[in-house]
């Protein structure tokens, strides 16, 4: 069976990992990438998962003619038994290509829920309201959580089946690991002993690293040899304005900011606590469920599926929040180590039993071979 996958671009992301490792999980279809924008650094990881990839180079906003032609195309020549997209801009241009490419079914795939369009371009708003009016086109739509597929429906997306699929980790690639807790703290020169919490997200309005740095001000003083450990995209030590911020909180010196990083699971295995601090537009946070199975407990806002992932092996707090995320985050640290390490294990064994990647792979396989079995029927 044949898969093309289109998707906005391969920058780091969410969607973008879930996309790659899906790809390795099921080596026995062919799977090809068509990305909208140039080649971005997950491009080489997804090929070397078995994925071709495709770039079209469009620019941001609307493409040109020649570029949609280009999709069109590519669709086309691969002749593909799904077409699965991944975004809302590859969504609503997936589905038009696909149209004028021969109508092989396609599935949507939703990430987020309860955005907040202010922080966006007016663009993303026109394609969700387009998306909403051609709701019933696809032959499916899938969603990494129930929490998507509410907002999605009080968006004006048609009331009809959609197909929730939770994100599945990988128990190997993200692990507890001793030797890399002592490692990366000691390239933060962290002292012995000292407590860490970090946070593993781009900077993004969505991520609300405001809130974050508020929260660290309470947990700093009620630890004073804490540090913070953060990374992802943006996130780096010459931005000015999480440079105020963290003045602001009173942690020069105690927190790293270390921008996008490719060893992710070194850098949660280095934490005694992992926190999210999203005020809106989560789905499924793959950090919860990356933290979590690296035997790290997490304290996360409560945004999209975040409290039914975390359920008891952390701890939810409201959205902006930060005297409440900043005491919570304090809970989790004032327990004993023992304490502390079961309720890392089982949020491990929690994401073993609910979120494994070879369950994400059967259920995205069995939604391709039943829409590829229907369009054979249809011919």
């Amino acid at each position: 069976m044949k898969i093309l996958h289109v998707i906005n671009d391969l920058d780091r992301g969410g969607a973008e990992n879930a996309l790659v490792k899906l790809v390795g999980e099921l080596p026995g279809l062919r799977h090809r990438i068509v990305s909208l924008l140039p080649e971005g650094p997950l491009a080489q990881l997804a090929r070397t998962a078995g994925a071709e990839v495709v770039c079209l180079d469009m620019q941001r906003g609307l493409p040109g003619p020649g570029q949609f032609v280009a999709l069109v195309r590519a669709i086309r020549a691969f002749a593909p038994d799904v077409v699965q997209t991944w975004l809302y801009h590859a969504d609503l241009l997936g589905l038009a290509a696909a149209r004028m490419a021969g109508r092989p079914p396609v599935a949507w795939n939703l990430r987020c829920s309860d955005m907040d369009f202010s922080f966006y371009r007016l663009g993303t708003k026109l394609v969700v309201r387009l998306l909403a009016l051609f709701s019933t086109a696809p032959e499916a739509i899938v969603s990494n959580s129930r929490a998507a597929v509410a907002l999605h429906q009080r968006l004006g997306y048609a009331k009809r089946e959609f197909t929730v699929i939770p994100n599945g980790f990988d128990l190997e690639h993200f692990r507890p690991d001793a030797g890399a807790r002592t490692a990366v703290r000691q390239e933060c020169a962290i002292p012995d002993g000292a407590p860490v919490v970090g946070m593993v997200a781009r900077l993004d309005p969505m991520k609300d690293h405001a809130t974050f740095f508020a929260a660290a001000e309470v947990v700093g003083k009620a630890f004073p040899l804490a540090h913070f450990v953060l990374c992802g995209t943006g996130v780096e030590p010459w931005d000015a304005g999480l440079a105020r911020q963290i003045r602001g909180a009173g942690l020069e010196g105690r927190v790293h900011l270390l921008g996008p990083r490719d060893d992710v699971p070194r850098i949660m295995a280095a934490l005694d606590c992992h926190v999210l601090s999203s005020a809106f537009g989560e789905g499924f946070p793959n950090a919860l469920g990356e933290a979590m199975v690296t035997g790290v407990p997490c304290v996360s806002t409560d945004v999209g599926d975040a409290a039914m992932i975390v359920g008891d092996t952390g701890r939810i707090v409201p959205r902006r929040d930060a005297a409440a995320l900043g005491r919570a985050v304090a809970d989790i640290l004032a327990l004993p180590g023992a304490a502390r390490a079961a309720l890392g294990r089982r949020a491990r064994e929690r994401v073993e039993r609910k979120f494994s990647l070879q369950a994400m792979g059967q259920n995205y396989l069995r939604l391709w071979e039943s829409l590829a079995a229907g369009a054979g029927r249809s011919t």
